[in-house]
């Protein structure tokens, strides 16, 4: 019963919308009245999971419940919603498909290497650059939905490949990370 009450903890049911909630914003994208993924609701709904994003971990640590499961989820949504929407945003025109690639190689190159890990009993902890990365991530994908921007390419690209700097040298950290927890002392410096 325990299990079952950190699976459901309110702090991974607030994930779990997370990942519900992500197919409807990427209808809203993909559905922008202009057809280049700027609308409104797009923008709002962005915002709400952003901010659940924030809200899941203050939730979990006040009461207690972190969990295996939670520290799955948690990065699992960012990951879903990062993504997804920038896919959405280059199907309609708005990315450029390179940083894009670039982007969910990563991601996914990460998400996989970490289970490796996770399956040999190590841990490569996150870092908090792993946190800004993903504020990084979402503010460049808020900037290219918030119809004002419409017109805004350079700011929009230079966002985007802000955030993709962020996700390919969090990608190296990880990396660096996983060596040194292999290596014969195992140690990890700042």
């Amino acid at each position: 019963m325990r299990h079952f009450r950190t699976v459901v903890s309110p702090a991974n049911l607030v994930t779990l919308a997370r990942l519900v909630l992500a197919p409807v914003l990427f209808a809203l994208v993909l559905g922008a009245e202009d057809r280049d993924g700027a609308t409104w609701a797009g923008f709002a709904l962005g915002s709400v999971l952003a901010a659940t994003d924030y809200f899941d971990g203050i939730l979990a640590r006040r009461r207690g419940t972190i969990s295996r499961w939670g520290a799955f989820l948690d990065p699992l949504a960012d990951k879903v919603v990062v993504i997804g929407v920038a896919v959405c945003l280059a199907m309609v025109g708005r990315y450029a498909w390179l940083p894009v690639v670039l982007l969910a190689v990563r991601e996914l190159a990460i998400t996989l290497y970490r289970l490796w890990f996770a399956r040999q009993g190590l841990a490569v902890p996150a870092r908090r650059s792993a946190k800004w990365k993903t504020i990084v991530q979402g503010t460049a994908l808020l900037i290219a939905v918030m119809p004002p921007m419409r017109d805004a390419d350079l700011v929009v690209d230079v966002a985007l490949w802000l955030a993709v700097s962020f996700t390919l040298v969090t990608g190296a950290q990880y990396l660096r990370d996983g060596s040194r927890a292999t290596s014969p002392t195992g140690s990890r410096s700042g």
